[in-house]
């Protein structure tokens, strides 16, 4: 029996062709212009720019900017419209079901950032929904909110969202070190691990992807990849904040 190649696997397959060696990248955001690292389609021209005047360290970081109405998107199913500015992972560093990572980053909220009650995400990991599945509009599997000045990590495998961390300390004003060690799975050896700011604040074992089957449209393996900026709905003030010391490593086998 021969099988098609579909559009979805065969981009797959490219992608992890060129990835034959174990993901061990850094990006110090030190160049004048945002690296190949990151896909630029979820940010309008100049949302993203290099600068030199707040770093966590070396000369460099990202400014990240979203502006009201830019790179907007309309809600579906009932949800609220959305506008973002994210830098996105190339798609040869998404990682492969079962694969487990570590990455981690830094943030620094500036003192006059608004505190507002409207949805904000600024990183997230996603699992992959092909083009046209019943996924397309699905949560992220685990994602950093910032709201009404609380920080929550939430994961997210099915209708409701379960709360793993949050804290209504003050991040504005100074930087935030962030880290994660992942490895997402449908089955029962998934887990997230979590520091901030070197003080580990979550240790979760268990399932933490979508059920792969014709009611979600996700295949099997799935694949998941990251993005981090500013995601929300829609308001007229902008935001911004910054980006720096960003690292993902492939971790060994447990």
């Amino acid at each position: 029996m021969r099988f098609l190649c579909t559009s979805f696997l065969c981009l797959w397959a490219t992608w992890l062709a060129t990835a034959r060696n174990a993901i061990d990248i850094y990006d110090g955001f030190e160049t004048p212009v945002l690296g190949k690292l990151w896909d630029t389609d979820r940010f309008v021209s100049g949302a993203v720019q290099m600068q030199t005047n707040v770093v966590r360290a070396g000369h460099g970081a990202a400014m990240v900017t979203v502006q009201s109405g830019e790179k907007f998107e309309a809600g579906v199913n009932g949800n609220k419209d959305s506008e973002r500015a994210e830098l996105l992972e190339a798609r040869k560093l998404t990682a492969k079901e079962g694969t487990a990572f570590e990455q981690s980053f830094s943030l620094f909220i500036p003192t006059n950032f608004p505190i507002v009650p409207v949805r904000l995400v600024i990183a997230q990991w996603k699992q992959y929904c092909p083009d046209g599945g019943h996924c397309y509009d699905d949560s992220p599997v685990l994602a950093l909110r910032y709201i009404s000045g609380k920080l929550r990590i939430t994961h997210q495998t099915n209708a409701e969202a379960i709360t793993l961390f949050q804290t209504k300390e003050e991040l504005r004003g100074k930087w935030t070190d962030f880290k994660f060690q992942t490895r997402f799975t449908a089955g029962t050896n998934g887990y997230v691990r979590a520091w901030i700011n070197g003080q580990q604040v979550i240790d979760y074992h268990g399932p933490n992807a979508y059920a792969e089957d014709d009611a979600t449209s996700y295949p099997h393996p799935s694949y998941f990849y990251f993005k981090m900026g500013l995601y929300r709905d829609v308001m007229p003030e902008p935001m911004t904040l910054y980006i720096d010391e960003y690292r993902k490593q492939q971790l060994p086998d447990e």
